[in-house]
């Protein structure tokens, strides 16, 4: 691709990338539920999650499963089980008292499910399909390394966001940490939340044009 468009890729991702999303939503949910070990570990599975979607759109799996409306929505559906399954188990693990001296648990299965719930959500796919091949050169060589490349920045751009939120949810989860009350309800709020994404997630329609 030119240079041109690559800049011009790069102020679009970043744009994007600085939005608030599903994705920041869902990190900042997980950081004031769980703390900031957690927050940074969905991140890293978000992140893995995305990438699956670039890989998957560079070979076609992904034009696959937009265009077959059973397809879309099997993984829809169960992309948003998952995601109320984990706002539900949020919401009801909100009575333990969180503590800052106490050991960071459940950091593999936070990372486990980031990989999941981004890995299993088609909107995204959708997302990379609509946006990244607007910047891709047709005349240039192997347009599937260009979509993994592009792809690659976009992920790590959204995943630079996604730190930025987990650090000023971790920032106002210590201000709250020493108020149990006020924390329970935070994290019943962050698991509803969690919840509702996934609610959201059902009710996504197939791109027109899948």
């Amino acid at each position: 691709m030119t240079e041109s468009s690559f800049w011009l890729f790069l102020a679009a991702a970043f744009l994007i990338a600085a939005v608030p999303g599903p994705g920041i939503f869902y990190v900042a949910a997980r950081t004031l539920s769980a703390g900031r070990a957690s927050g940074f570990a969905s991140t890293a599975g978000t992140a893995l999650g995305g990438l699956v979607h670039v890989v998957a759109g560079s070979l076609g799996i992904s034009a696959i499963i937009l265009a077959s409306a059973e397809l879309f929505s099997a993984v829809k559906f169960v992309g948003a089980l998952y995601l109320v399954w984990l706002g539900i188990k949020t919401f009801r693990g909100a009575g333990r008292a969180p503590s800052l001296n106490s050991e960071p648990v459940g950091d593999t299965r936070a990372f486990r499910d980031g990989v999941l719930v981004e890995a299993l959500n088609p909107k995204t796919a959708a997302f990379f399909l609509a946006f990244i091949p607007q910047f891709l050169d047709p005349t240039g060589s192997n347009p599937s390394l260009q979509f993994i490349v592009l792809g690659a920045i976009s992920v790590a751009l959204n995943t630079l966001a996604d730190v930025v939120v987990v650090l000023m949810a971790s920032a106002t989860r210590t201000q709250l940490i020493g108020r149990p009350q006020l924390m329970r309800r935070l994290t019943q709020g962050s698991g509803v939340f969690i919840a509702g994404l996934g609610l959201s997630l059902a009710l996504a329609r197939r791109p027109a044009n899948g």
